[in-house]
């Protein structure tokens, strides 16, 4: 079953429409990815390459292919810095940051991988208060 759901940067300058269903839904603590986002891993979900739909923006894209590396990749808007989808380096996969994503791509994370990288901080963080909001 088709499931359309539209995702934009930060800043709003780069919006498109991907399509679904979608295929593999990682979040991966490579250190890599912690670099990449600044934070703990990534959540990530494939799909096939030509399940997107470009609305604005695509000028604003930046790609960084890191050398020496066979798959690690990264795409952003040059505007705010938020991570976009793009296809893998092989073009097999279109991948799409979850975060970018405005409404439910109907699919969770199945795995969790490279977990031996996982920040040495990572686990107390899970254990800490937990607020709606700042903390006051």
């Amino acid at each position: 079953m088709s499931n359309k759901v539209s995702g934009s940067c930060l800043c709003g300058k780069v919006k498109s429409t991907v399509e679904g269903p979608f295929q593999k839904f990682y979040q991966c603590y490579c250190d890599r990815c912690q670099k990449k986002t600044g934070s703990a891993f990534a959540s990530l979900i494939f799909t096939a390459p030509d399940k997107i739909e470009w609305h604005q923006g695509q000028a604003l894209i930046k790609r960084f292919d890191l050398p020496n590396a066979v798959r690690f990749s990264n795409c952003f808007c040059t505007e705010c810095g938020s991570q976009v989808p793009y296809l893998s380096r092989d073009g097999s996969a279109l991948v799409i940051p979850a975060g970018y994503l405005e409404g439910d791509p109907k699919i969770t994370p199945q795995a969790n991988i490279f977990c031996e990288e996982k920040p040495v901080w990572f686990e107390a963080g899970q254990a800490a208060a937990q607020f709606d909001q700042y903390p006051t």
